[in-house]
């Protein structure tokens, strides 16, 4: 489980095989093209999650993810939703919690289909293995108020719930048997991608985040820390040590230090995520490892010879395919932080976080420097949210739903120049339920449909984004035109031998009539281009492409186009 590596590939030379493509087929336009910046990303996957969708209708979601380009989908896999008796503090009498014939045929069966239904699709999964956990795997003297599903979980029967997930997904099983065995047409498809836990720096998430009986010590790093363990020794035992594994899936903000009164973390609050890191990896706030009781509060090693072997019993922190993140941005464009603090790790402080890994890695002789997976992301849009929050302080304005549409494209961009972050994730497909009595209205609105079903902006923009990183020059100046055809990807493989053309396309200002300045071919295998236009004028830029025919969802030559993006010449 080594780091995945980008395979960068420079923008010139990619707009270069674009425009050599382009003569041989005869493709017009292309003479208002040039070459864009260096390219720093040509393996940025797209990722969305749409649980609730995916567990009513897999099969009609994933067709609908596909239309929409989507490369891989993050599905959560919690914990108590599969194993027996979740609400009893009692497990079940000999129960082989590593076997996954022990666990409720029903309880595995909608994923089940979604691993068939999207390796049918050819779309790859993410496998969330998260909490809750069942009652009965949960720590002892929860506070009064419960039940609580994330206090302190048990890491060896999460590592043997792991197991039973990865035993059932390893590509070898028979669901009517229980056997493995290779080869077997009835075997379900292999599952190679792995994330463990969800947002272990927030306390709803897993708690306690301080420790009992001394708040100011660090807790949830151990907890997590043991997990991370767990579920590296169960995959390897099943075979699956060579999928991607991923560790972290962090908030990027958290409770900062100067708001944290005299250090105490408490139950359920939030930790940073620098400062949740700092904690996995045993080290102080100087980057060195805790010493005596510092260390031993900590489950750290206390010497330096516990240290030294620290690596060999932790090998994930060390070795695996990658860090995650879920670098929101709030209300707020995605390349600022308002609410700065040097513990946080929103997109516009990636930065941050890469380094406090590299920093953490070096500590222990390591040169690891992890991938970065964004898993996480999107705007909450008003509607359907109130305006802003208010008891929120200062109250929140969320975004509506075009400037969330500008707010993703941007971000996407932001996360594609960065050679480091491996993927970019919406979060959601459709928005939740709305809360009808509550300032939440609502409720994470983040989603590209409505919850009446109606696309929202970001939907169109989500689908072919298009971002200009300035949208003003002198005439006859070039402007940096980025965007992908992100269905491009499946129309390459349903039909190999179509170009798929990307055209660019202007409206001068007072007119809605557009006409195609150019057309360039998609050569990028997942959809993205980046190249500088001339304009002849100021007016509107929009980006424009045709669906193949024979997609079930939509209308033969369907056309789709992105946002659009006013620009000044002057």
């Amino acid at each position: 489980m080594m780091p995945s590596r980008k395979h960068a590939l420079g923008g010139a030379r990619r707009v270069m095989l674009g425009a050599l493509l382009a003569a041989l087929l005869g493709v017009p336009g292309l003479g208002s093209l040039s070459a864009g910046p260096a390219l720093a990303s040509s393996t940025q996957e797209v990722w969305l999650q749409a649980d609730l969708n995916l567990l009513g209708d897999p099969a009609g979601t994933l067709q609908q993810l596909r239309d929409l380009g989507v490369d891989r989908v993050r599905m959560s896999v919690r914990w108590q939703q599969i194993a027996p008796r979740p609400r009893s503090y009692r497990p079940p009498r000999r129960f082989r919690a590593g076997d996954p014939a022990a666990y409720p045929a029903a309880n595995w069966r909608p994923f089940d289909n979604i691993v068939k239904d999207a390796a049918q699709a050819g779309i790859a999964l993410n496998f969330n293995l998260l909490g809750g956990a069942p009652l009965w795997a949960t720590g002892p003297r929860p506070p009064k108020g419960g039940p609580y599903y994330d206090w302190e979980p048990n890491a060896a029967d999460y590592g043997a719930f792991v197991q039973a997930v990865a035993t059932r997904y390893s590509g070898n099983y028979d669901p009517q048997t229980h056997r493995i065995d290779r080869g077997n047409p009835a075997d379900l498809p292999r599952v190679s991608f792995w994330t463990v836990w969800n947002e272990p720096d927030y306390g709803p998430s897993l708690s306690p985040q301080g420790l009992p009986g001394d708040l100011q010590v660090e807790h949830s790093p151990l907890l997590y820390r043991n997990l991370v363990d767990a579920a590296w020794t169960a995959l390897h035992r099943t075979g699956h040590g060579h999928d991607t594994f991923v560790f972290g899936e962090v908030t990027p903000r958290g409770n900062p230090n100067r708001y944290n009164r005299r250090g105490v973390w408490g139950l359920f609050s939030g930790m940073t995520p620098l400062n949740f890191v700092r904690n996995l990896y045993c080290l102080n706030p100087a980057y060195r490892p805790f010493r005596g009781a510092a260390a031993v509060l900590r489950g750290c090693p206390a010497t330096a010879a516990g240290s030294a072997v620290f690596p060999a019993r932790h090998p994930a922190l060390f070795r695996a395919g990658g860090f995650s993140v879920h670098p929101y941005s709030k209300y707020y464009p995605p390349n600022v932080e308002l609410h700065n603090d040097p513990g946080y790790a929103s997109l516009a402080d990636i930065g941050n976080l890469e380094r406090a890994l590299d920093r953490a890695n070096r500590a222990y002789g390591s040169g690891t420097r992890f991938p970065i997976w964004s898993t996480e992301y999107g705007y909450i849009t008003s509607p359907p949210k109130l305006h802003y929050d208010p008891y929120d302080h200062p109250p929140q304005y969320y975004a509506s739903q075009v400037t969330a549409a500008e707010y993703i494209n941007w971000a996407e961009y932001i996360s594609w120049r960065d050679p480091r972050i491996q993927s970019y994730s919406q979060y959601l497909l459709g928005d939740p339920q709305p809360r009808l009595k509550s300032n939440n209205y609502g409720g994470y609105a983040s989603g590209l449909i409505a919850y009446s079903g109606k696309p929202k902006a970001t939907y169109y923009a989500y689908r072919l984004p298009l971002f200009l990183p300035q949208t003003a020059a002198h005439p006859g100046d070039a402007l940096e035109v980025w965007g992908a055809i992100r269905p491009a990807h499946y129309a390459m493989l349903d039909s190999p031998s179509d170009v798929q053309l990307a055209s660019i396309q202007f409206a001068p200002s007072g007119s809605s009539q557009f006409t195609t300045l150019a057309a360039l071919p998609v050569t990028d295998p997942n959809g993205y281009f980046d190249t500088s236009v001339v304009f002849p004028s100021s007016g509107t830029v929009r980006v424009v492409w045709t669906y193949p025919t024979g997609d079930p969802l939509l209308p033969s030559g369907t056309t789709a186009s992105s946002r659009t993006v006013q620009i000044t010449i002057h």
